[in-house]
């Protein structure tokens, strides 16, 4: 195999895994609260026999982009949106998770849980219950969040450090370090947050990967006919 062929190699399998990250963001371009994804690559140099190498190019990580996304007014009484910086506090089988996602509901115990039954949590980890009967549910700037006037619970805003964030599926993330309740926290009531993906700098994305990809299976097959030629050539001789 030939350096050309060998660098080009290198540089699809990283295109190919782009490709997949760019297509999850434009599937999730009307999910509430996604977080975009970029694709990082890296260029090494790889030791080559004698005193000869090779500059590689792969792809090493995925960064997520924590930007915030444009507000939506939905006007439902259990959607949430956190201005600025923070996450919601979700439980799922036992183990706490993050989201942006504020769309929320109620089970039939009055529990306060996401469509996939996930428990919202408040600021001290716990799950937040309404009283049966409750008609007039406000959630104030705070997060302080009250029935028919009587104080129920503080909505759970947590602050994590980026780097310690990894995707957990779906909309969650998971922290694998260190994290804070949010002490001075923004929320507004009837309303979502929308991903903050942009379908048309996505799909800019995409065409570009797409034609790098092509450019590379072209270049392998001129230098396997070049290679193929040289080798008749010598045959011949």
């Amino acid at each position: 195999m030939t350096d050309a062929i060998t660098a080009s190699l290198s540089r699809q399998s990283g295109l190919l895994r782009e490709l997949s990250v760019i297509a999850n963001n434009v599937a999730n371009a009307s999910t509430d609260g996604f977080r975009r994804e970029a694709a990082i690559f890296a260029e090494y140099v790889s030791g080559r026999s004698g005193d000869a190498s090779l500059s590689m190019g792969a792809l090493r990580a995925h960064a997520p982009d924590l930007s915030q996304g444009s507000f939506e007014r939905t006007g439902g009484t259990l959607d949430f949106a956190i201005e600025g910086p923070g996450w919601f506090g979700i439980e799922r089988g036992g183990e706490m998770f993050l989201t942006r996602s504020g769309h929320f509901q109620t089970d039939a115990e009055g529990q306060i849980v996401t469509a996939d039954g996930e428990i919202l949590l408040d600021d001290g980890g716990g799950a937040i219950f309404l009283p049966q009967g409750a008609i007039n549910i406000e959630v104030s700037r705070d997060g302080t969040l009250t029935a028919d006037g009587f104080g129920v619970a503080q909505l759970g805003v947590f602050r994590a450090d980026p780097l310690d964030l990894q995707r957990a599926g779906g909309n969650l993330w998971r922290n694998d370090g260190a994290m804070e309740v949010d002490e001075n926290p923004s929320i507004r009531q009837g309303f979502l947050e929308a991903s903050n993906v942009s379908p048309v700098v996505e799909m800019a994305r995409l065409i570009e990967a797409q034609r790098a990809y092509e450019a590379g299976a072209a270049l392998q097959t001129n230098e396997d006919e070049r290679v193929r030629s040289l080798i008749e050539a010598l045959e011949r001789r």
